[in-house]
């Protein structure tokens, strides 16, 4: 792949990527020759059974990690290419995260949790946009909450209310309803969809929730480290 990404709309590319690390076995093979594009503002569910290397491809795909071999660009950054301040950088630049359990700062109110990576990218005004984030999840009357104190649909407002807040141009969601009930899960999914809507922000997720899954606009299947579909969703 060039210097630039072919696709100008592209804002995510593997390009032959593989996944290898050392086992007591020898050497084990995670992803194998995984190569896509995702298209800035789409919203792409990363799919297959456990073990298929999902997760290993989030966080390659964010910079968390490297590849054993090929290329991951991130909004216009070869990752491959930076050492691990440079990838953090376009992290805190460009990259938005939703874990299933939640990752809040427990010592710190739901406000200031919103405010951490708005004080850490030097964005203006980090507690007027922290507070109107917090409404638009609707936690305006929970600003000051602890973790402890809210429930988990409400952590997961607060946790997608954070990775939202420097309007990043991926968000990167791990089993984002893994640890809740399937009404709470509904309403935190619809939450995540209605924010990718009213932004330009690229949401992929992670998940084995089929019905998850289906709401994206793309679907990418992942067998035993290797991609083996790539599905649109029908107009």
């Amino acid at each position: 792949m060039s210097d630039q990404l072919s696709n100008e709309k592209a804002v995510l590319a593997a390009d032959k990527v593989t996944k290898q690390v050392s086992s007591p076995e020898g050497t084990l093979t995670i992803l194998s020759d995984v190569s896509f594009t995702i298209d800035k503002g789409d919203s792409v569910a990363i799919v297959g059974a456990s073990g298929a290397g999902k997760s290993t491809l989030l966080a390659l795909l964010a910079g968390l990690d490297l590849p054993s071999k090929g290329e991951i660009w991130l909004d216009g950054n070869n990752l491959t290419n930076l050492d691990e301040d440079g990838r953090a950088a376009v992290r805190a630049a460009s990259v938005g995260f939703v874990f299933q359990s939640f990752h809040l700062v427990p010592s710190l109110n739901a406000l200031e949790n919103v405010m951490l990576p708005l004080e850490l990218a030097a964005k203006e005004n980090p507690r007027q946009k922290a507070n109107d984030i917090l409404r638009e999840v609707g936690l305006g009357e929970r600003w000051s909450h602890y973790p402890p104190q809210l429930s988990g649909g409400e952590m997961q407002r607060v946790a997608i209310a954070r990775a939202f807040a420097t309007e990043p141009a991926v968000l990167f969601a791990d089993e984002p309803t893994g640890n809740l009930d399937s009404i709470t899960g509904g309403h935190i999914v619809d939450l995540m969809f209605e924010l990718n809507r009213n932004s330009s922000t690229t949401l992929v997720l992670v998940t084995h929730d089929q019905s998850l899954a289906a709401r994206c606009d793309r679907i990418l299947g992942l067998d035993a480290g290797r991609l083996v579909t790539d599905e649109r969703a029908a107009a």
